[in-house]
């Protein structure tokens, strides 16, 4: 029409204008003329409606419709990712038609050569699923993102090869085939640019770390990207650590190595002048706080090399002293002025004027179990106080010690409804507080033990101690009972009690052979009470009441229905009976440890009496000592000291020349596994007896081999203990496994007891003159000692010779010192006299050793493992200073017990 319009113009201007010269041609386009869809239907969908196919395009029956109209109606069905392939036919008539091919649908999704990566780590990433529309645009996708997560991994040589395999019904199952390559390392660390460092002293400083044959369970030697960007901070921390303001990493490059299997890293630095501290001010808006005061008890002091880590220390000092006083939200701002020309570093450290706080409201959540009353009454703050950040950060580890929420719990502070107002959030995760058990493990010391328990530590989420215990061992048995309510009547008094049956052998060894000694079956109870006497000093009481049975084997111990000091020891046959023990007691505890599962700071010391004799039948006192102090030395390593000891007192007459007033069974031991580097037992006085043997030439020597001689470990009235222990930190795959490894120094004495008197006294052979004979080995020449023979009934035993109907010759056994009776007992008959019946006992060398209060130390090393098979405790420990008769032991392990 714009054409027509123009052309009549232009007839109509050369009919009124005069006459001119003609002009040129123009030459006519050609436009295309717009059709009419007549009909519109589609050919080929299985599963999606021909509507929705259509719903795709713009175009409709009755509108008009261009080839680049029918070209973008094609684009538009292939980009919503539903179809294979479109194509529209019957574009010269009107009648059109959309055939198509739909997408398959998605049967599987498999996965092949994954070994590092399992499938529940990979499939929820990816986003082709069963029963969704194969594209390969999403299968490119996926193949991107599988490869992301092996380079999460260090695995930057993954190549994903996917696979489509068609089946019946338009459906397919998509394979990626997965090559994962080795875990790419990084196999140099360059840094270019540092003087004043070494590449060694810088490369301590970062958390990645060269791949060597050393670091073989480290995971920091993989090549992360995150890992990078930290390491520079911790290179520049560092140098702001030692004055170096001005540094900064210019450039910090990851190179892919051909292979593709390392990285090496490549830093350029620059690390500027070093500044030394100028003046050091604290400008305070706070009134109540003294700025030149505070000046002087910061670490900084000008004159000294610049330290960004203890400006941060200074602020954060500033900070909890303005929460003393209760300004929760006080803002320390430090400002610096750097002079270039003397190289200094002022600091201003502002403090900015805020007003004193009080807590608004405390908000407890989380906790579906526990009720609020029990974390509550663990707040040192309470609505109203004034706030305190020091009773903030106790409240905050008295919570944690309760065990019952997530570790490193942290209370929160939010702003209130005014400035002057703080809100504390204590957003709580519970842990599972109820523990049923039923384990076996193997132990160095008890060998096989079956143990079964059942605890709730937070019953019926009061804070309450339910707990039932049954074990059996080659050597131990026992069943307990008990019950501890931490706040009694609401009031802070904890009450608990235990009711008990414990059944003890003690043993030794002789060779690999383990030997029960003597038996002890304890069944009793006892109760205990503990009240705070201020924030971290408590005092306890406790009564019990036990009866202690000891025995021995009768059929190994005894002889003639007693028990036999040549084959028990005069020491053991001494404290056999039946006794009842009563005792009452009280402790004094100072405890401001942050964690009373894995503490990292803090103190615990215990100072505790105890006195039998309130009835019963032994009576004594016994006092005990006992301290542990941790220091979180930074890095992750924490440092422990801890000291103990007791002493215990007869209060009882001396039963006699040569025992000792205190049983066996209430003296204290020392040995595995409190003094590690020693058997069980293994400190302290014990009598040893040691058999003779004859050497290679004949000659009768004592025997030296420890396993061959019959040693018994008899306890001593006072004991003590000290240990030093440092945790060692390990990257985060070890942590995950839960190893915690340690080296430890350990010193401890056991000692003073009654000297026994000797169980038997061997006559020593002597030459013609009378003069005593020795061994080659200096050891006294003793003659065996020709002991009576009784029978079951005590009655003495002879020897009668007879001749029998067939004259031979023979013995037997009598009651008869002269003749022979029948029966044991009866009446005898004959005249002939008969041999006093013996039984000769062997010389053996009995000696009384290791009382003694000369410390025994030891250095070790040891790793506990939260395995799934239960707690493992390995230690291996050297003794450097020991005294005669000590029991070393350097390996040590325990499976499926507590540590």
């Amino acid at each position: 029409m714009l054409l027509a319009g123009t052309m009549l113009a232009g007839v109509a201007q050369a009919q009124t204008a005069p006459p001119a010269q003609a002009l040129p041609t123009v030459p006519t386009v050609a436009v295309q003329e717009a059709r009419t869809i007549k009909s519109l239907r589609v050919v080929g969908s299985q599963r999606i409606e021909p509507d929705t196919v259509l719903s795709y395009t713009k175009l409709r029956v009755g509108e008009p419709y261009t080839n680049e109209s029918v070209d973008a109606a094609i684009r538009d069905l292939l980009a919503s990712d539903l179809l294979a392939d479109v194509q529209i036919e019957g574009v010269e008539t009107g009648d059109l038609i959309v055939r198509v091919r739909e997408n398959p649908i998605i049967n599987r999704v498999v996965l092949e050569g994954n070994r590092r990566l399992k499938n529940d780590k990979i499939l929820p990433e990816i986003k082709l699923a069963p029963r969704q529309i194969f594209t390969r645009t999403a299968v490119r996708a996926d193949v991107a993102r599988i490869v992301e997560l092996y380079r999460r991994q260090g695995r930057f040589a993954a190549v994903v090869e996917p696979k489509q395999v068609n089946l019946d019904q338009n459906r397919v199952d998509v394979v990626f085939e997965i090559n994962e390559g080795p875990k790419s390392s990084v196999r140099q660390i360059n840094i270019i640019g540092n003087e004043q460092f070494s590449d060694n002293e810088l490369r301590k400083e970062m958390a990645t770390k060269q791949a060597r044959f050393f670091r073989f369970f480290s995971s920091n030697t993989s090549y992360d990207q995150d890992r990078l960007a930290y390491d520079q901070q911790k290179l520049r921390q560092f140098y702001l650590t030692e004055g170096y303001a001005d540094f900064r990493v210019i450039s910090a490059v990851a190179e892919l190595t051909p292979d593709r299997r390392d990285f090496i890293i490549t830093y350029v630095v620059e690390e500027g002048p070093r500044y030394k501290f100028g003046d050091v001010e604290v400008v305070s808006g706070i009134r109540d706080f003294n700025a030149e005061q505070l000046a002087t008890g910061l670490p900084i002091k000008k004159g000294n090399w610049f330290n960004a880590k203890q400006v941060e220390d200074s602020v954060t000092s500033l900070s909890e002293t303005a929460g003393l006083f209760g300004y929760a939200f006080a803002d320390v701002r430090p400002e610096y002025q750097r002079d270039e020309e003397t190289l200094t570093m002022g600091i201003t450290l502002n403090i900015a004027e805020s007003q004193r706080t009080y807590i608004e409201r405390i908000e407890i959540t989380g906790n579906t179990q526990t009720q609020d009353e029990v974390i509550r009454r663990e707040m040192r703050l309470a609505e109203g106080d004034a706030y305190n950040s020091f009773l903030r950060r106790r409240s905050q580890d008295r919570i944690n010690s309760l065990g019952f929420f997530q570790d490193k719990f942290e209370i929160e502070e939010r702003p209130g409804s005014g400035p002057d107002r703080v809100v504390l959030g204590a957003n709580v995760e519970e842990r599972s507080t109820g523990e049923l058990s039923l384990s076996a493990g193997f132990s160095s010391l008890e060998r096989f033990i079956l143990q079964g328990s059942i605890r709730q530590r937070n019953f019926r989420g009061k804070g309450q101690d339910l707990r039932a215990q049954v074990s059996y061992s080659a050597f131990s048995k026992s069943i307990e009972l008990g019950f501890t309510e931490p706040y009694l009547f609401d009031k802070n008094i904890a009450l608990g009690g235990t009711v008990f049956r414990r059944d003890f052998s003690n043993f030794n060894f002789i060779g690999n052979q383990r030997n029960t000694t003597f038996s002890q079956v304890s069944t009793g109870f006892n109760i205990i009470a503990a009240v705070p006497l201020t924030e971290y000093w408590s005092l306890s009481t406790r009564y019990t009441l036990q009866q202690d049975d000891v025995t021995l084997d009768r059929s190994q111990f005894f002889t003639g229905g007693q028990c036999d000091p040549l084959l028990a020891g005069r020491y053991l046959c001494e404290q056999l009976g039946n006794r009842i023990t009563s005792m009452v007691g009280v402790s004094l505890v100072y405890d401001s440890l942050n964690s009373r599962l894995r503490p990292t700071s803090g103190q615990r010391l215990l100072a505790g009496i105890d006195f039998a004799g309130l009835g019963g039948d032994v009576s004594y006192a016994r006092g005990r000592v006992d301290g542990i102090k941790y220091f979180n030395v930074g890095s992750g390593f924490i440092f422990s000291a801890a000291a103990q000891g007791g002493y215990i007192q007869s209060l009882e007459d001396s039963p006699g020349i040569g025992v000792d007033p205190v049983r066996i069974i209430d003296r204290f031991y020392l040995g595995e596994p409190q003094f590690r580097g020693f058997n069980i037992r293994g400190v302290g006085p014990r009598v040893q007896r040691i058999p003779f043997t004859t050497d290679d030439e004949g000659n009768t020597v004592l025997v030296t081999d420890r396993r061959s001689i019959v040693d018994d470990a008899l306890g001593g009235k006072a004991y003590y203990l000290t240990k030093a222990e440092l945790e060692i930190p390990l990257g985060s795959g070890a942590q995950e496994l839960g190893l915690r490894p340690s080296v430890y120094v350990m010193a401890g004495a056991l000692f003073n007891v009654t000297r026994p008197l000797p169980t038997v006294t061997f006559t020593q052979a002597t030459d013609a003159s009378g003069n005593p004979l020795f061994n080659v080995d200096g050891s006294p020449n003793l003659l065996p000692i020709n002991r009576p023979i009784t029978n079951d009934a005590g009655q003495q035993l002879f020897i009668n010779t007879f001749t029998n109907s067939d004259g031979i010759v023979g013995t037997r056994l009598t009651t008869c010192s002269t003749g022979f009776a029948t029966d044991a007992g009866g009446a005898c008959a004959g005249t002939e006299t008969n041999q006093l019946a013996t039984n000769p006992i062997q010389p053996f060398l009995e000696r009384f050793v290791g009382d003694s209060a000369k410390p025994r130390v030891t250095v070790g090393i040891g790793v506990n493992w939260q395995s799934p098979f239960g707690p493992l405790r390995i230690d291996l420990a050297k003794d450097i200073i020991s005294v005669d008769g000590d029991d070393p032991k350097l390996l040590t392990f325990n499976v499926g017990a507590a540590f």
